[in-house]
Formats: structure tokens, C-alpha cells, sequence
């Protein structure tokens, strides 16, 4: 069955030309020549993507986004802006678009849009599946070990702490299980359906970890051809895991700081314009931040914003009766996944 997309655009002329170009390409696609006409199509019929002016004689491309994530938040949407229009584009990827292109445009960039938001759709479908999968599993402590007391303690914690909006720092060893937990509180919490963005602070220089945090304006630096968003725009209305962020430099300590005090921040190059988002902030880390803020290399004053609710993973060899419970969890595991009877 043919992928079904949805073109809304009152200029006849570009609408029939991106209707010849999808076509071509085996898509089902379906026109609307007016805002509403598409909530009417949107209402009836199913569809995978949405291809949408910003601007519209009756109703915005904005308000087409939001009709499409109502009926269906798999939904991607595409929106074609003029120059003028940017703020505006950005503003709806902050809602939930998957992308826009700017007018005049190649007809092969559009279904290169199209082509990677289908293919996006599915991946992100899939892991949210799965992702809810491993929530269950590990509640009802199959992915997650909790034979030990301490383990078991940890367990009672999450449940209490992930439906309140409270900032967790999680602390522990390397391999100790810091991201499982954050799924589970993103997951136990009412922003559950929103999105869960994961963000490793050790794995960027810490010039790229500012652009992917906060994202940048055209123009920025060398090489920033277009607007990006950042990772905490991404998570508007959900949760941000930031891994090992002992490992952030003190002037992206800063910016993080900001966001948590003020749920505001600047794109890299903005000239002067705030952000403002509605998230979650859970951290981990591998190393001893009361240290790091006594030696001079973590801010006092982001550890304690931190540090509302402190999840301690205590090491398997502080957690005996988990060895057994974890070699048959593996093994059943790997069992099946080895097609092996054990």
C-alpha cells in the first residue's frame, strides 16, 4: 500500500507541480486548496505526511500542524515557508514539524523530505514501541535486576519521584544502568507522551555540544548553512537525559544553569532572542560532583539545581543477590536470541 500524502497549498500552479512529483514517485497523494479543505481531509482520511504552506488564506500552516498531531501525533509534516516567514517554520518544529523547506526549492529536495520524514516515522514509531516495552519490562523488574535491597530501594524511589516534575541527578558506576533509569522515570511521568531526547556530554567537543544543545541561527559559524534547532528545543513538553555531564565545560554549565532557573536560552549567533521551553532535566554521571565543585570544575550552583532527588546505582559487587537473578536473565535472553536450549 502506497504511502498517502496530503499537499496543502492555495497556489495552484506549485501544488499541482508537487502533485506530479509525488505521483511519479508512487505516492497516494491527495490536494487541498485551502486550510480548510485539509481539516476536512485530515478528519476523514488517513495519511503519513502533510505537505504545508506556512501561509494560507484562511487557516496557517501552524494550525495545520496542530490539526494533523491531534488526529494522528505519527503524522509528519512538512512545511514550505518563504524567507520571511523562518521564525515562523522554527516556531512549528518547536509544535512537533518534522521539517521545513524554504520557497523556491528543488522539486528532488522535497521528496528528499519526504522520503527521510517516512522513513523517520517508522524508526521513531518503533522505538517508541519499544522503548515503552523496556518501561514495563523493567517496572516489573525483568530488564531492570531488583532482587537486592538497594536495587529495590532505588525501584520505590522511581515510582514515587517520576510522576512530579522534580530534576534527578542518577550517579553510579559505568554500565550500572544511569539510562535505563531515565527511561523509566520519562516513562512513569505525565510527559510520557512527549518526547525523550538523550544527550551524551562526553561524546561532543565542547563547541558542538553547545550547537547541539541549543542549536544554532544561520550564519553562525563557518558551515551553518541553515537554522538548526537544538537538542532542548527538541524536548519542549518532554524530558532530556544528559549523560555524563560532569563532563561539561563550565561555559556550557552556564547555559544549562539558565534553562533549569529560567526555562529560557539563546541559539548559538542569536542576537539577543530567548528560546523558551517547557522541560525536564534528568542527569548522570560516572563521577563524584561534590568533588568536582570543591576542586573548581563544577558549578555549586547547577549541582544543587541538580540534585533535587539523587538516585545512587549501586555496583554489582555492592549488590550480591543480583548475580544470580542477572545470569539468568542473560542467559534466557541469548537463549532466544541464539535460538540455543539451555
Amino acid at each position: 500500500m502506497a504511502d498517502r500524502v496530503l499537499i496543502v497549498e492555495d497556489n495552484e500552479a506549485l501544488r499541482v507541480g508537487i502533485r506530479l512529483a509525488l505521483d511519479e514517485a508512487g505516492y497516494a497523494v491527495h490536494e487541498a486548496s485551502s486550510g480548510e479543505e485539509a481539516v476536512r481531509k485530515l478528519e476523514s482520511e488517513p495519511y503519513h505526511v502533510v505537505v504545508s504552506d506556512i501561509r494560507l488564506g484562511d487557516l496557517s500552516g501552524v494550525d495545520i500542524l496542530k490539526k494533523a498531531k491531534e488526529v494522528n501525533s505519527e503524522i509528519e509534516v512538512i512545511l514550505m515557508t518563504a524567507y520571511a516567514t523562518v521564525e515562523t517554520a522554527v516556531q512549528a518544529l518547536r509544535l512537533g514539524a518534522y521539517d521545513y523547506i524554504q520557497k523556491p526549492f528543488e522539486i528532488e529536495h522535497l521528496l528528499h523530505r519526504v522520503r527521510t520524514a517516512l522513513r523517520m516515522g517508522r524508526m521513531r514509531g518503533e522505538l517508541d514501541f519499544y522503548r515503552k516495552v523496556e518501561y514495563r519490562n523493567a517496572l516489573d523488574e525483568g530488564a531492570l535486576i531488583a532482587e537486592s535491597r538497594g536495587m529495590k530501594e532505588i525501584l520505590a524511589v522511581i515510582r514515587k519521584v517520576a510522576p512530579t516534575p522534580a530534576t534527578v541527578l542518577i550517579t553510579g558506576e559505568t554500565g550500572t544502568g544511569k539510562e535505563l533509569l531515565s527511561t523509566l522515570i520519562h516513562f512513569g511521568s505525565p510527559r510520557a507522551k512527549g518526547p525523550f531526547v538523550k544527550v551524551n556530554c562526553a561524546a561532543l567537543h565542547e563547541n558542538l555540544l553547545e550547537s547541539e544543545l541549543f542549536g544554532h541561527e544561520r550564519g553562525a559559524f563557518t558551515g551553518a548553512e541553515r537554522l538548526r534547532i537544538g537538542r532542548f528545543e527538541q524536548a519542549d513538553k518532554g524530558t532530556i537525559f544528559l549523560d555524563e555531564i560532569g563532563d561539561m565545560s563550565s561555559t556550557t554549565q552556564a547555559k544549562v544553569l539558565r534553562v533549569l532557573q529560567e526555562q529560557e536560552f539563546e541559539r548559538l549567533g542569536s542576537s539577543g532572542r530567548s528560546v523558551k521551553v517547557d522541560v525536564r532535566v534528568v542527569t548522570a554521571t560516572n563521577r563524584d560532583l561534590r568533588v568536582e565543585v570543591k576542586e573548581g570544575r563544577f558549578r555549586q550552583d547547577l549541582y544543587f539545581r541538580l540534585n533535587v532527588v539523587n538516585l545512587r546505582i549501586p555496583p554489582l559487587r555492592e549488590r550480591s543477590d543480583d548475580i544470580l537473578p542477572l545470569a539468568r536473565f542473560f542467559l534466557d535472553r541469548y537463549a532466544v536470541d541464539f535460538k540455543k536450549k539451555v
